[in-house]
């Protein structure tokens, strides 16, 4: 980091110039700061955080119901023996293919410790 230089303006105001790369690399350091405010934040409420595995999927448009269930290591089967409906009723539903029924995506949500939201 370089030294910065301060300059003091005709009205007494006290500025302080920095080199860019100084000034990127505060700004930097400042978002880590607000990242770990915020997951702390959410930590604090009990709130579940996922890794970026699991955001990028959902964002590339995977199917909920399919990631969260490869997130908690589960096998298709055994998700559909847990929620009580067919392994290629499960399949379809991962696939896209069919959205499922409310009250099956409620015991998917249940099964997969995750609120109705995430999985629609």
């Amino acid at each position: 980091m370089s030294t910065p230089q301060i300059i003091n303006t005709p009205t007494g105001e006290r500025l302080v110039v920095l080199a860019e790369q100084d000034y990127l690399a505060l700004l930097e350091r400042l978002e880590d700061q607000v990242d770990i405010q915020a997951a702390s934040a959410v930590v604090a409420r009990g709130e579940e955080s996922f890794p970026l595995t699991v955001v990028d999927a959902l964002l590339e448009g995977v199917v909920p119901v399919k990631v969260y269930r490869e997130h908690r290591g589960l096998r298709a089967g055994e998700l559909a023996e847990k929620v009580g409906i067919s392994q290629g009723y499960l399949s379809e539903i991962e696939a896209g293919k069919k959205p499922g029924s409310l009250s099956v995506l409620q015991r998917i949500a249940k099964a997969l410790n995750v609120e109705l939201d995430d999985l629609v």
